[in-house]
C-alpha cells in the first residue's frame, strides 16, 4: 500500500509540463492490435493504466520495443489468443476497449468484465447494443463477455445515452467493418478526436470525431502509423486548480487551451486570474474566493474528472456552494475524507452543498479513487500541517510523477515507504 506525505503551507510557483493524456492512450493502445505495420507512438504517459493495458498487449502476442520514457514501437505479430488476462483486466474500466479492437482485429472476444474505480454503476449495455447492431453475437457468461461475429456490417447506431467507452468501442469495431457505420449521440471528448486521428493515420476512414455524429467506412487492411498523444486535460486542469487553490503562480505548459475552456471559465468565475497563450495558460490568484455553483456534464462542460478537485477549491471560498454531480453516482466518496480535514459538506443525492471559508487541518485520510487521490492531494497543500495519504496507488494510475512535478514548483510532496516491520519510513528531505 502506498503511503504520500503532504505538508501544506506552500505556495505553487514555476512552470509544469502536462504528459500526454491518459484516456486518449488507453484508447489508442487496444487500436494498435489492428496495424499490419509498425506503430510509433509518443507522448504516451508512463502511468499505472498504461502500463497495465501493455502488460495485456504483451500477454495477447503484441512485439512492443520501448524509445525512452514516453515512446513505444509496436511490431505486428500473430496474436496468441482473444482472452486477455482476467487479473490485469480487472484492474481498469478502460480494458473493455479490448473488445472492439478483438472483435474487429478476429472476429471474436471474450474479455471479463472490466475493473477500473469504483464510481457506480457504468453498464456496457450501449457497447453490447451497438456490437449487436454491427453484426456481432454477444453473452455474458460467468463474468466474461463473450463477442463472435462471422462479419461486421456497417449500421446506424444510435446511442440512449452518451458514452464515451461505447463511442470508442464501436468506432474500434466499426473501422473494419463492412461498408458505412453512422454512430449518432456519440462523445465529443478530445480523446475522441485522437483515437480518430489515429485510426485514420493507420488507414480508417472517421469524419465527425468531436461532434455527436460520427461517420465510419469501413476497411479490410490497416497499416503502420505515426503519432503523439494529445496532452492531459485533466492533469492540467489538476494542476490549475491546484494554483487556485493553495493562491500560487503557476504556468501549465504543453497543453491545447481550447480542452480547458470550461475549467478556465469556472476558475475565473471563483476568482482565479488565468491567462491563455497559444499551448500554455498561467494562474494566479492574489485575493478571496468567491462561492460558485458548478454541475458537471460531459466534454464541453466541466469534467466530471475534476469535480472532486474544484470542490476542495471551494471549500476556501467565503459562503456557500452547490456541486451537481451529473456523470457518475459514485463521485462523492472522497467527501468523508475530506470532513475528516474540516470541510464542512452535505450530500443530498447527486448534490453536494459546500460551506466553505474555514481552513483545513492535516490529517491521515484514505484515497478512493484516482481522482478523489489528486484531490486530496490538494487539500494537504492548502491544509494547516501534515496530511499522509493512505493507498495513494490510486493516484499513480493516472498522474505521471506527480510528486517530482509538485516538488518542482515549490509543494512538500514526499512518498512513504513501509518498512518490514510495518514501521514507516519517511524519504530523505
Amino acid at each position: 500500500m502506498e503511503k504520500i506525505l503532504v505538508r501544506g503551507g506552500k505556495r505553487l510557483a514555476g512552470r509544469v509540463k502536462i504528459s500526454g493524456a491518459k484516456n486518449a492512450a488507453l484508447a489508442i493502445l487496444p487500436a494498435v492490435l489492428l496495424a499490419s505495420g509498425k506503430v510509433s507512438l509518443s507522448n504516451i504517459p508512463d502511468i499505472t493504466d498504461v502500463r497495465t493495458m501493455l502488460r495485456i498487449l504483451e500477454d495477447l502476442g503484441m512485439t512492443i520495443r520501448r524509445r525512452g520514457r514516453n515512446a513505444l514501437d509496436f511490431h505486428p505479430s500473430r496474436l496468441r489468443g482473444h482472452t486477455p488476462p482476467y487479473n490485469l483486466v480487472q484492474k481498469m474500466r478502460a480494458s473493455s476497449y479490448l473488445m472492439g479492437s478483438l472483435l474487429a482485429r478476429l472476429g471474436k472476444a471474450t474479455v471479463p468484465v472490466p475493473g477500473g474505480c469504483d464510481l457506480g454503476p457504468r453498464p456496457i449495455d450501449q457497447h453490447l447494443k451497438g456490437f449487436t447492431a454491427l453484426g456481432a453475437k454477444c453473452e455474458i457468461e460467468h463474468g466474461l463477455i463473450k463477442l463472435t461475429a462471422k462479419k461486421l456490417t456497417g449500421a446506424h447506431i444510435y446511442l440512449d445515452v452518451v458514452s464515451v467507452g461505447a463511442t470508442v468501442n464501436l468506432m474500434l469495431a466499426a473501422a473494419a467493418a463492412e461498408g458505412r457505420t453512422i454512430l449518432e449521440n456519440a462523445a465529443k471528448e478530445p480523446e475522441i478526436v485522437d483515437l480518430a486521428n489515429f485510426l485514420n493515420a493507420m488507414g480508417a476512414v472517421i469524419k465527425g470525431a468531436g461532434t455527436d455524429v460520427i461517420k465510419i467506412e469501413g476497411v479490410k487492411r490497416f497499416g503502420g502509423a505515426e503519432h503523439a498523444v494529445i496532452p492531459d486535460r485533466i492533469e492540467a486542469g489538476t494542476f490549475m486548480l491546484a494554483a487556485a487553490a493553495v493562491g500560487g503562480d503557476l504556468v501549465i505548459g504543453e497543453v491545447i487551451p481550447k480542452h480547458l475552456e470550461a475549467i478556465t471559465a469556472k476558475l475565473k468565475e471563483m476568482g482565479a486570474e488565468v491567462e491563455v497563450e497559444p499551448e500554455q495558460v498561467r494562474v494566479r490568484r492574489t485575493g478571496p474566493l468567491i462561492p460558485s455553483d458548478l454541475k458537471t456534464f460531459p466534454y464541453p462542460g466541466f469534467p466530471t474528472d475534476l469535480q472532486p478537485l474544484a470542490m476542495v477549491l471551494l471549500t476556501a471560498a467565503e459562503g456557500t456552494s452547490v456541486i451537481t454531480e451529473n456523470v457518475f453516482d459514485g463521485r462523492f466518496r472522497h467527501v468523508d475524507e475530506l470532513k475528516r480535514m474540516g470541510a464542512q459538506i452535505k450530500i443530498e443525492g447527486r448534490t453536494a452543498v459546500v460551506d466553505g471559508g474555514g481552513a483545513l487541518s492535516g490529517a491521515p485520510v484514505t484515497v478512493t479513487d484516482l481522482r478523489a487521490g489528486a484531490a486530496m492531494l490538494v487539500a494537504g497543500l492548502m491544509a494547516r500541517g501534515e496530511t499522509v495519504l493512505n493507498q495513494a496507488e490510486h493516484i499513480y494510475r493516472g498522474y505521471e510523477k506527480i510528486e517530482e512535478k509538485l516538488s518542482s514548483v515549490g509543494a512538500y510532496v514526499k512518498p512513504l515507504r513501509e518498512r518490514s516491520s510495518g514501521e514507516v519510513a519517511r524519504d530523505p528531505g
